[in-house]
C-alpha cells in the first residue's frame, strides 16, 4: 500500500509538470492503445513526439515520428518517455533515454510492462519510473 501511496504522489507531480511526452511505440492505428492513449495526452495539453522506427518521417496525430529517441532534436524538451514496447526492449529504451534526452524526468511503462534493473538504473539518475500503469488512467485522477 506504501508504494502505491508513493506512486499517486508521483502521478501527481508528473501529470503537472510533465509536459513533453515521447511515445516509444506510438502505433498510428486508432484502435491501438499507444494511439488512445496519446491522444489523450494531446487532449490534456501535452505535447506528444511519436518514436516508431517503421513509420519515422510520417505524421501521427499532427507529430512528426522518429524513429528512435536518439533522433528526437534535443531542444524538444523531453520530460517523458512513455513506453508501449515488451519490457524485454525497456532497458535499451532507458539507457537511450538517460544518454540523449537531457530533460528527462519520467520514464513511464505501460500496462503490463515492467522491468526493474532497467528501472533501477533510471532512479539512481534521478528520473523517476512508474511501471505496469497508464497514464490515461491514471492521469484523469490527478488533473
Amino acid at each position: 500500500m506504501e508504494l502505491e501511496l508513493e506512486d499517486d504522489e508521483d502521478i501527481r507531480r508528473i501529470a503537472r509538470t510533465n509536459r513533453v511526452v515521447a511515445v516509444v511505440g506510438l502505433s498510428p492505428d486508432e484502435a491501438r492503445p499507444s494511439w488512445g492513449v496519446a491522444r489523450y495526452l494531446q487532449s490534456q495539453g501535452f505535447r506528444v513526439i511519436p518514436v516508431n522506427p517503421g513509420h519515422a518521417g510520417k505524421v501521427i496525430l499532427g507529430e512528426t515520428v522518429y524513429a528512435s529517441l536518439s533522433d528526437i532534436p534535443r531542444d524538444a524538451g523531453v520530460q517523458m518517455v512513455d513506453v508501449f514496447r515488451r519490457s524485454e526492449a525497456v532497458p535499451a529504451i532507458v539507457d537511450e533515454a538517460l544518454a540523449v534526452l537531457p530533460d528527462l524526468a519520467t520514464i513511464w511503462l505501460q500496462l503490463g510492462v515492467r522491468h526493474d534493473q532497467a528501472a533501477a538504473r533510471a532512479e539512481a539518475r534521478g528520473v523517476t519510473v512508474i511501471q505496469d500503469r497508464c497514464p490515461k488512467i491514471e492521469f484523469p485522477r490527478h488533473l
